[in-house]
């Protein structure tokens, strides 16, 4: 007889949904709490956290999760008439924190296959995060400006990293957006554009501006 494949029940003592942080802290992913992981977990979970499948032009660089989620504040924030907030630029920065959380970024043709408990599964993983860095909730104009950056950013990305045409992001991809030329991360940090940076320079250069961010208004 086969065994059975049936998951664990509930309450089990084999039943496990944390994972083990660089910082040695326990995360659970069914149930997490804001005091679950450090600030230094979160940067080297999203610097090695890649989009695009991991998949790039760039002879073994992937772009992480960390490095786009700077550069989403860069173009946010030069875009933004009266600048941002502390809180607001949070907001941005963090934007896809429960991914280096999870240690995955689900390519969206994929999402749906994998149904509402992983879509659940990200909530709350959000949800700690917004509860730990105290995030404000979207208004629907702040979360239209950020839609805005976060997809042309990706228009740029899909050519400039990950190496897709111009056609082929509208036409395959389905992002309208126009694809920008200009790496918003430039002006700050020098060196390549659109080069993907290796994960110990991604994680601290993430955590840099975070702690930047964090504390009073």
């Amino acid at each position: 007889m086969r065994p059975s494949a049936e998951p664990k029940a509930a309450g089990s003592p084999e039943l496990r949904a944390w994972v083990r942080l660089p910082s040695g802290r326990r995360l659970d992913l069914i149930s997490p709490t804001p005091f679950d992981w450090t600030d230094e977990d979160l940067a080297i979970g999203l610097s090695r956290t890649f989009r695009w499948g991991g998949h790039s032009v760039w002879p073994g660089a992937p772009l992480s999760v960390a490095q786009h989620s700077l550069a989403v504040l860069a173009l946010r924030r030069a875009k933004a008439r009266g600048g941002l907030s502390r809180a607001e630029a949070r907001r941005e920065l963090l934007h896809d924190a429960e991914e280096g959380l999870l240690g995955f970024d689900c390519i969206s043709p994929l999402k749906p296959f994998l149904g509402a408990g992983f879509a659940d599964l990200q909530a709350r993983l959000s949800g700690a995060v917004a509860l730990r860095y105290a995030l404000p909730a979207w208004t629907p104009e702040s979360k239209k400006a950020h839609k805005a950056c976060d997809i042309a950013l990706a228009a740029g990305e899909a050519v400039h990293v990950a190496g897709w045409t111009k056609e082929e992001v509208r036409g395959t991809l389905g992002i309208k957006a126009a694809v920008i030329a200009e790496d918003p991360l430039l002006p700050a940090y020098g060196g390549d554009p659109w080069r993907p940076w290796p994960p110990e320079q991604a994680a601290e250069r993430f955590l840099a501006a975070l702690r930047g961010l964090l504390g009073g208004e």
